[in-house]
């Protein structure tokens, strides 16, 4: 269920957990039977996605389909996820659906994967299924507003799962877009742009062959470090989608793509990880056996062997 992964958090609490010599992993009480997904840390906070809920606890729905939107959450020191709340959004900005986001560091700037509605629909060659990248603006008492298209989405592609840089510079995506020389080689590839500026942006860049394949590749994370974690369903992974990385060297490619160990992969789908400021602890989703819903939020504690 890779197109609608969420999750809602009101505290984590560990639960259980596993250790190898080289991770400890543990599962927290957020996990629902519902899914969870789109991770993005965004200093000392997590932003994700989940159905939202009405004040009885039950799903709340446009057109049939579960309400998806964007939620915040403070990261304490032993990697509980606190205060938790509703990113506010515009009403009369008609989003139906967020899948996944990120922000900007100084809180002014809020990128979101959306679907496009009869309102704003574009002309021409055009699914409505196809996903778009939207950047907002914060104003008190209203939220966030006045969100735009970003310049280089063409309306019969899907472009989604926003993340920026650590200096803010550079945008990496997915997207299935073809043609030229920058063409999605699989069913979807990486690619970044150059942030310029009053929401303009340079024309999108393929990753490559050493970050992309003939598969599908999602959930772009990019570290303080300049190490890209992404999710694909490639052959030769231990099943489902799997956790990659991708170091970026000194001058500024990115190495081959690493598959990463188990238990941090399973033979179920793992994706959507990130890292926190420390370096050794993160979080990541799963769809592993022994999970309590679909797909399930675990936090994870790198073991340094002396």
């Amino acid at each position: 269920m890779m197109n609608w992964r969420c999750f809602f958090i009101f505290f984590i609490g560990i639960i259980s957990y596993s250790q190898t010599a080289n991770y400890t992993i543990i599962s927290s009480e957020i996990n629902t039977e519902y899914p969870h997904f789109g991770l993005m840390r965004v200093g000392k906070k997590i932003l994700f996605t989940s159905y939202l809920l009405d004040k009885k606890g039950r799903l709340k729905r446009f057109q049939g389909n579960p309400v998806l939107t964007v939620f915040e959450g403070d990261i304490s020191s032993s990697g509980n996820i606190e205060s938790v709340k509703l990113i506010e959004i515009d009403s009369k900005q008609n989003i139906p659906q967020i899948t996944s986001a990120t922000k900007s560091a100084d809180g002014k700037l809020l990128y979101i994967t959306t679907l496009y509605t009869f309102k704003d629909k574009p002309k021409g060659d055009f699914k409505d299924t196809n996903f778009h990248i939207k950047v907002g603006e914060y104003k008190e008492s209203v939220g966030w507003t006045n969100f735009k298209v970003l310049p280089f989405c063409k309306p019969k592609y899907s472009y989604a799962h926003p993340a920026l840089s650590k200096d803010e510079k550079t945008l990496y995506f997915t997207a299935n877009q073809r043609g030229g020389k920058e063409t999605t080689k699989g069913g979807s590839d990486i690619f970044k742009v150059d942030v310029l500026g009053g929401n303009t942006f340079s024309e999108p860049k393929n990753l490559g062959s050493k970050v992309n394949s003939y598969s599908k590749e999602m959930f772009p994370v990019i570290t303080d470090d300049n190490t890209l974690y992404f999710a694909s369903n490639r052959p030769n992974g231990f099943g489902g989608f799997d956790i990659y990385k991708s170091v970026m060297n000194e001058n500024g490619i990115f190495e081959k793509a690493e598959k990463l160990p188990k238990p941090l992969n399973s033979n179920k789908d793992d994706f959507s990880l990130i890292r926190n400021s420390d370096n050794v602890s993160g979080y990541f989703s799963s769809k592993r056996d022994k999970g309590k819903g679909d797909d399930d939020v675990y936090y994870f504690i790198e073991n340094k062997i002396r």
